[in-house]
């Protein structure tokens, strides 16, 4: 259990936010006396090396401290290792393509690592305003690199976007936070859990509002039905290194705070899982639906990651340990093929004036037979077909699902992944059947994205054979309070 009595500065217990900051500020300083190119991606991977290090060090320390803002249990330094884990991916499979756009600026490095220590704090707190100074923290550097490609409209036109998205995303979730203040006295989770009968019957009012609006906020940023409409453009417009780490990182921050929020701190309040049920289900169908009709493989992997939110928020519907579990099992496994996928899509990118159409995957198969194996490979796992990851992932969710009495959710969750096949084996079915009268352009390797690429394949179906790892640390990563 968590000594939650601690009331002590220990700066131990944010040591992987620490070596991010320290990594990002030194990028910052040396680059700002002497340009050299490769030396930022250098330097914020070793942070990075050595955060993942710091992270795992913490596993089973469950501590608490900063006056009780800082709850380093299980359950945070399970995310803190996964997001260590994706910029490390993120930074490995960007650098190529950045120098292929002429964007290689020092900047991204020291962006990368501190939107990452905002998602460390978001996860590793039962705070509400920590949760949010974290928020703030990882949105801030995020809006400046989805328009990192500063000549490029698109890409103007996705940082706007998100910035004026996440701007109105941040003020219904402080207005939550506010109405939940003023009804509790508190933004302390474990304080509100303590007195939540209490609160709920003096003040319904009060704390029911905080709670909509603190569920409107995150649903922004995890990209929930109705508050989706800005992925596609987001994701198409932005630099695809970065998109990749749109669909995965913030996704996971958002879902970690909303499990400890809602599953945690207003647990009590049984409507909560009636909307999660309708959110889940609009969420996945809406994102299924609209991908469809997808010309471009960055957009549909944008309605893609909608779904994926979708099956997500099974978990919350459901609510107890086995859903818990299940839904941070799911989020490592798409973080890993996920990943892949976008890293395909990147290194198709490097070439002069791809865009990642459908118009332009024949002749893949043919000219890099490898590679369009390893991106079939990550389709069928983002479509759950088994033996990947993919598949074990939706089974424990639904599974989960239907041992709670959810029997129709997780029927049309079945559904929609029965639905979802059919965009992801257009993929397939342009890269390997369908021809085209320009010769493909080859694409060129790098030791850095051919080590992303063998890194998510080998996770993609290892995990999907031996999933007992990591089936023991999602089940150790839940928090002891559910």
């Amino acid at each position: 259990m968590i000594d939650y009595t601690s009331a002590g500065i220990d700066f131990g217990l944010i040591a992987p936010e620490i070596a991010l900051l320290v990594t990002a500020f030194v990028i910052l300083l040396i680059s700002s006396i002497r340009r050299l190119n490769a030396f930022p991606i250098y330097i914020a991977f070793i942070g990075l090396v050595v955060t993942l290090a710091l992270s795992i060090q913490q596993w089973s320390n469950q501590e608490s401290g900063f006056f009780g803002m800082i709850s380093c249990d299980n359950f945070g330094i399970a995310f803190k290792i996964l997001f260590s884990a994706t910029s490390l991916l993120v930074l490995l499979l960007g650098y190529r393509y950045m120098i292929a756009r002429g964007i290689d600026r020092p900047e991204y490095s020291a962006l990368l690592l501190i939107s990452t220590m905002g998602m460390m704090v978001m996860a590793n707190t039962t705070d509400l305003v920590v949760m949010f100074l974290g928020l703030e923290i990882m949105s801030v550097p995020l809006y400046v690199m989805a328009g990192f490609a500063r000549r490029s409209l698109r890409s103007n036109e996705a940082a706007i976007k998100y910035f004026m998205m996440g701007a109105f995303a941040s003020a219904f979730l402080l207005m939550g936070i506010a109405f939940v203040y003023g009804a509790s006295g508190t933004t302390e989770l474990r304080r509100i859990v303590a007195d939540i009968s209490f609160i709920s019957s003096r003040h319904g009012a009060y704390i029911y509002a905080g709670a909509a609006l603190i569920l409107v906020g995150f649903g922004f940023k995890v990209a929930a039905v109705p508050f989706h409409s800005w992925v596609p453009d987001v994701y198409e417009g932005a630099p695809t290194p970065v998109t990749a780490f749109f669909s995965v990182a913030p996704k996971a921050a958002g879902f970690a705070v909303m499990l400890r929020i809602f599953l945690f701190g207003f647990a009590d309040l049984e409507i909560l899982s009636d909307v999660f049920w309708v959110l889940s289900v609009l969420t996945m169908s809406v994102g299924n639906i609209l991908a469809l009709r997808q010309g471009n493989v960055k957009r549909l992997l944008a309605y893609s990651s909608i779904a994926h939110a979708g099956y997500i928020m099974v978990a919350l519907a459901v609510g107890g340990e086995e859903a818990v579990s299940a839904a941070i099992f799911y989020l490592v496994a798409y973080t890993i093929f996920n990943l892949g996928g976008f890293a395909v899509v990147t290194l198709l990118e490097t070439r002069s004036g791809c865009r990642s159409n459908f118009s332009e995957l024949p002749g893949l198969a043919a000219t890099h037979p490898y590679l369009s194996a390893i991106l079939a490979l990550f389709m069928l796992a983002l479509g759950g077909f088994p033996p990947t990851v993919g598949f074990l992932g939706k089974f424990y969710l639904f599974a989960a699902a239907i041992k709670s009495g959810y029997i129709w959710l997780a029927v049309i969750g079945v559904m929609n992944s029965f639905l979802s096949v059919y965009y992801y084996l257009r993929v397939v079915k342009a890269s390997y059947f369908e021809t085209s009268d320009e010769p493909f352009t080859p694409v060129s390797y790098t030791p850095a994205i051919v080590a992303v690429l063998i890194i998510t394949a080998v996770g993609t179906l290892g995990l999907g054979f031996f999933p007992q790892q990591l089936l023991e640390f999602s089940r150790s990563a839940i928090f002891a309070f559910l």
